[in-house]
């Protein structure tokens, strides 16, 4: 698959894998300055970014690993959604978890981005549904 990529920005860091199996690929926060996170703050980051997405897919915005367990930074959305249609910059909301303040600096590594397909569906309204054997028993009703 080829995505095309436009940088914003000088600081913009192309995405890149970790690894040759890795299936995220790493975005970088493009900061002029570090960046100091409150705890429990939110703030957007961006990462001087534009995508072209193919249609049929999307970008999942998912945490790094080490990023949250480390220092209790996480996408304050849990999984962001970058839509094939969608052609401004990827920003990342980031979530500080942790009791203490946490800094980005210019060109970390704040987010991976993987990109899946979707199947797009229609919705028929309906009186009543289908009986299964589970029913409506909700949360926890399965062990």
């Amino acid at each position: 698959m080829r995505v095309e990529i436009r940088k914003l920005c000088g600081s913009a860091v192309l995405p890149a894998r970790g690894s040759g199996e890795a299936a995220g690929y790493d975005l970088c926060a493009s900061l002029s300055a570090p960046l100091e996170i409150g705890p429990g703050e939110t703030v957007k980051v961006g990462t001087g970014l534009a995508l072209a997405i193919p249609k049929g897919y999307f970008g999942g915005i998912f945490a790094r690993s080490g990023l949250s367990t480390k220092q209790g930074l996480r996408p304050a959305n849990c999984t962001g959604v970058v839509d094939s249609d969608y052609r401004g910059e990827v920003i990342v909301a980031l979530h500080n978890d942790s009791a203490g303040p946490r800094t980005v600096v210019p060109g970390e590594r704040i987010a991976q981005l993987i990109l899946l397909p979707y199947l797009a569906a229609e919705f028929d309204e309906v009186e009543e549904l289908d009986e299964t054997a589970r029913g409506a028993d909700g949360f926890g009703s399965t062990g």
